[in-house]
Formats: structure tokens, C-alpha cells, sequence
């Protein structure tokens, strides 16, 4: 976030991703890893437990003052829906009912959308799906910012914009890089979705319906939480783009910030990906290099 960067360009590199060979290698060396690859029962749970809970919110902030209505919505719902973003992200590597449940999992992931307010859960997937096979691909990894955004956004009051604006950057950017057809599950979610707003701006009022929508767009922005959409995949250390970040923000995010860790095991859930570090002093030797605090 400092002055103008000195360049107007990405870095460019024709090797392939590290992490399959690096899954390969560890694997080798510590086979017993392969024992976390299962689902997490829990997660049901706690996606079940989060909306739940803004569900209640959307009760309680009905007759608020509006000054309030956007105070909860930064203070309170963003933190859970960027947390339910990433309990989506958990789903969609079918993490909650397993891989033999493909589909459990996205209809699992449409339930988890609902108090997001934007239909997500399905076009998220098959995306990220291309993000892991394809990182930092050049017209096909849609979590890397554009041409224009690394060439616009080059001072600190634009890149302050563009964190203010990251969710619509993360929302249109794919139509513009790499525009998939519509799927069926994506038309289902986004009716299940609409349904689900107009229900709420009926039942209880359009305060319950912008808190929802500010809760969001806040919590995906300029929050705290956020910071981890920069820490992931921006390239701090010459030659590395992938980084993990192992502090408190993690039991907030489903240890998201294990970012090294999840790539290298991207079928390992969230709640497990500490464990591998545990294995051996070596293994952390192994990730050391792609790793900031």
C-alpha cells in the first residue's frame, strides 16, 4: 500500500506451480498425511450454526436506526458472512460430506449462501476448481487481478479503493477473463437466492435486507478478515506467490490462512491442515521458504 510501484507489470514465469510436485514429495516422505483426507463432520454444523445466527440478526435489526443497521452490519455480519464465504470455499473442495457426495456438498453450499444475499456457492466452485489447477494461469486463474487493476490501481488512495471495492472485483472479474456457460445449479442458486431476499425484505423490512447486503460487500472489503485475499497469492518474496499466515484470524476463517498447506493438500479440510506441520521438523523445513508471519 505504499507509493507508486516502481513497474506496471505482473511477474512473469513459465515454470508450472509447485505445489503438485511439493504433494508428491511430502507425500513420499510422510504417507501417513494422506490419513487427513476426510471430511469434516463439524463443519455441517457450524454452516448450520452461522445462519442460524444472522438469521436472528436479521430479526433484531429490523427496527433499528440505520446509523445502527450499518454499525451491526461492520461489526457484527461482516465477520460472519466473510467466515461464511469461506465455509463455502471449504464445501466447495467437499469437505462437509465428502468426495463421494459431490452433490450433497453443493446443495450444502446453496443452504450456506443464503445470508451472503448474492447467489455465490456454485459459480465459486467451478472456478476455484480452475484457481487450484491453474494458479496464477494468465487468462484462467480469475483470482489474479487483471491487466487494468495491476496498472489503474498503482497508488495508495487506488489501491484503497480497490480494497474497498474487492468483492465486485472478485464478482465480474471471471466475466471478463474467463467467462464459463451458465449451469444448471448456478440458475438454481441464484432462484433459491432471489427467493430468499425477497422473503426477507417481506417478512421483516428492507433494514434486514441492506444489512445482509452491507454485511457482505463490508466484509469482503476493507475489513480485517480481508487481508488474507492479499496474503494468499501476492508475491512478497521473489519466485513464491503462495504464503500462509498462522495467526488468530484463522479460527475465524477455517484456517484459510494455511494457504501453503491447503494448496499442497487442497482434499485435506480447513480444521486440519495445522497437522502436516506437526508431522516433522522437516516438513516445516519444506514449507519454510513460501511462508510469512
Amino acid at each position: 500500500m505504499g507509493n507508486r510501484v516502481s513497474r506496471e507489470d505482473f511477474e512473469w514465469v513459465y515454470t508450472d506451480q509447485p505445489h503438485a510436485t511439493r504433494r508428491q514429495e511430502i507425500l513420499a516422505k510422510y504417507p501417513e498425511i494422506k490419513s487427513l483426507m476426510k471430511p469434516d463432520s463439524n463443519l455441517i454444523w457450524i454452516v448450520i450454526l452461522m445462519v442460524l445466527t444472522q438469521s436472528v440478526a436479521f430479526y433484531l435489526v429490523k427496527d433499528l436506526d440505520w446509523k445502527w443497521v450499518l454499525f451491526w452490519a461492520y461489526a457484527f455480519g461482516s465477520c460472519i458472512n466473510h467466515s461464511t464465504t469461506l465455509a463455502i470455499h471449504e464445501v466447495s473442495h467437499n469437505s462437509a460430506f465428502g468426495q463421494c457426495k459431490p452433490m450433497w456438498n453443493r446443495w450444502f453450499g446453496i443452504f450456506a449462501n443464503l445470508p451472503i444475499g448474492v447467489p455465490y456457492s456454485i459459480s465459486f466452485k467451478r472456478y476455484h476448481m480452475d484457481h487450484h489447477r491453474y494458479l496464477g494461469g494468465d487468462g484462467v486463474d480469475v483470482d489474479i487481478p487483471t491487466d487494468f487493476e495491476g496498472w489503474f490501481f498503482c497508488t495508495t488512495f487506488r489501491k484503497f479503493i480497490w480494497v474497498i471495492l474487492q468483492p465486485l472485483f472478485y464478482a465480474f472479474r471471471p466475466l471478463f477473463i474467463n467467462p464459463k456457460p451458465i449451469s444448471y445449479l448456478e440458475i438454481i442458486n441464484t432462484v433459491i437466492q432471489i427467493t430468499f431476499d425477497v422473503a426477507i425484505y417481506y417478512v421483516l423490512g428492507i433494514k434486514s435486507l441492506v444489512y445482509m447486503l452491507a454485511a457482505t460487500l463490508l466484509g469482503l472489503g476493507l475489513h480485517p478478515i480481508s487481508g488474507h485475499f492479499i496474503a494468499e497469492h501476492y508475491m512478497f518474496l521473489k519466485g513464491h506467490e503462495t504464503y500462509s499466515y498462522y495467526g488468530p484470524l484463522n479460527l475465524l476463517t477455517f484456517n484459510v490462512g494455511y494457504h501453503n498447506e491447503h494448496h499442497d493438500f487442497p482434499n485435506i479440510p480447513g480444521k486440519s491442515l495445522p497437522l502436516p506441520l506437526t508431522c516433522s521438523a522437516q516438513t516445516l523445513l519444506d514449507l519454510r521458504p513460501m511462508v510469512h508471519q
